[in-house]
C-alpha cells in the first residue's frame, strides 16, 4: 500500500518557520497525535491541541492557528484510518536501526521523540483510560478482552517498553552494569517488537472503548465543528 503516513500530512506545515519555535519536532507531534487517536475516548480538539504548544510566548496569527488546526486534524484522521485497518503508522525510519554511543546502543532520536510524545499524551489522558476501565468492569461482556493476559498487564508492558525506548539513558542509569550490557545487546530485538506492542496498545484502547458509547459520534461532531469554524 502506498497510503501516506500521518506524519507526511503534518510534516510540511510543522516544519515551517512560523511553527518551529512553537511546536516540538515533527516526530514528537506525530507520536502525540497517535496517542490521542488511540485514546479509548478521543478528547475534543480544544482539549488536546494546546498540549502541543511548547512555547508560552507563542504568537500565532489567526490564519496560522487555522492552518495548524487543519493540519493536526488531518493527522488525527489519518492515524484513525490506519487504526481502523488494524495498522500502525509508525514512521519506518524511526526503527530503521540503532545508534551507538560508547559501549551501548540507543534508539534513534526520532524514535525517542515519537515515543516521548506518545507518553506525554497518555499521561494527560490517564483519567480517560481509568474511566473506560471502570465502565468496562461493569460489563461482564467486557471481562474478557480477547487475550488470555490481563489487560492491566498488557498496558503495563506496553508503557514500560515505550518508556525504556523513549529515555534509554534513564533506563541504563537504573540498571546494574551487567543489566546495561544485556539491555544494549537486546535493544535491536526490543525495537523489532515495538510495532506489535503499539498494536496491542491500540487494541486495548479499542476493547475499553466498547464500554464508552458514542465515542465516534463525539469525534465526528468535533471534526465537523472544526471544519465549520475554518470555513467561517
Amino acid at each position: 500500500m502506498n497510503e501516506p503516513l500521518p506524519i507526511e500530512f503534518i510534516k510540511p506545515v510543522i516544519e515551517q518557520d512560523s511553527f518551529c519555535s512553537v511546536l516540538p519536532c515533527v516526530e514528537k507531534v506525530d507520536g502525540m497525535i497517535f496517542a490521542v487517536a488511540a485514546c479509548p475516548e478521543i478528547p475534543m480538539p480544544e482539549q488536546w491541541m494546546p498540549w502541543l504548544i511548547q512555547s508560552g510566548s507563542s504568537r500565532l496569527v489567526d490564519s496560522d492557528v487555522d492552518i495548524l488546526a487543519d493540519t493536526l486534524m488531518n493527522g488525527l484522521r489519518s492515524h484513525l484510518d490506519y487504526m481502523r485497518q488494524g495498522r500502525i503508522a509508525l514512521p519506518p525510519y524511526c526503527v530503521d536501526g540503532v545508534e551507538s554511543k560508547g559501549d551501548t546502543k540507543r534508539p534513534s532520536y526520532a524514535l525517542s521523540q515519537w515515543l516521548t510524545g506518545l507518553l506525554f499524551v497518555h499521561k494527560n489522558v490517564e483519567s480517560v483510560w481509568q474511566n473506560a476501565w471502570q465502565q468496562a468492569e461493569k460489563k461482564e461482556s467486557n471481562a474478557e478482552t480477547g487475550s488470555g493476559e490481563p489487560p492491566e498487564a498488557r498496558l503495563t508492558r506496553c508503557l514500560k517498553m515505550f518508556s525504556t525506548l523513549a529515555n534509554i539513558e534513564l533506563a541504563y542509569q537504573q540498571r546494574r552494569a551487567d543489566q546495561v550490557a544485556q539491555l544494549s545487546e537486546n535493544l535491536p530485538l526490543l525495537m523489532q517488537q515495538l510495532p506489535a506492542l503499539l498494536k496491542d496498545y491500540t487494541n486495548l484502547a479499542g476493547d475499553l472503548a466498547c464500554a464508552l458509547p458514542n465515542q465516534f459520534e463525539t469525534f465526528s461532531k468535533s471534526t465537523e465543528n472544526t471544519s465549520t469554524d475554518n470555513q467561517s
